[in-house]
């Protein structure tokens, strides 16, 4: 049986969430996903128009399709507006990037009845390449994954 973390990548439509302005889009995760020919994904970043050549969207009710899920890897102080706007938006499946968690994103998360993904990179479940396969590894080694 998957883990949740496991599970949160059968969905078959992403948004992923970054702030440039603030902090470096999370491409690896965008690159990741795009490389998978059964996913769409979409970037979503307030802070400019274009990720990867790619048009962005200011936020996730801009998107131009319903998401079933998002990673949130935005500055920690940010995150729980973007937990509220997934709940806003219908997205149950949440990801926030490790480092990214609040009690205050968690509690909105716990009452909206969404499934969280947390205190983990999520692109280690999406990328093989070196660290990720490492993290990948001892995570499976102490049966976190």
């Amino acid at each position: 049986m998957p883990s949740k973390y496991e599970a949160f990548w059968s969905n078959r439509s992403f948004a992923v969430v970054g702030h440039s302005a603030l902090k470096p889009f999370p491409t690896l995760t965008y690159q990741a996903l795009q490389g998978l020919a059964d996913k769409t994904a979409y970037p979503v970043d307030p802070s400019t128009d274009r990720i990867e050549g790619d048009a962005v969207f200011a936020d996730l009710a801009s998107l131009p399709e319903p998401v079933d899920a998002v990673v949130i890897e935005v500055p920690k102080q940010e995150t729980a507006a973007w937990v509220e706007q997934a709940a806003a938006a219908g997205i149950s499946d949440v990801w926030i990037h490790q480092g990214r968690e609040t009690p205050e994103a968690l509690a909105i998360g716990k009452e909206k009845g969404l499934n969280l993904c947390t205190g983990t990179c999520a692109v280690q479940y999406l990328n093989g390449s070196f660290p990720h396969n490492v993290h990948r590894f001892f995570r499976k080694l102490s049966g976190n994954w």
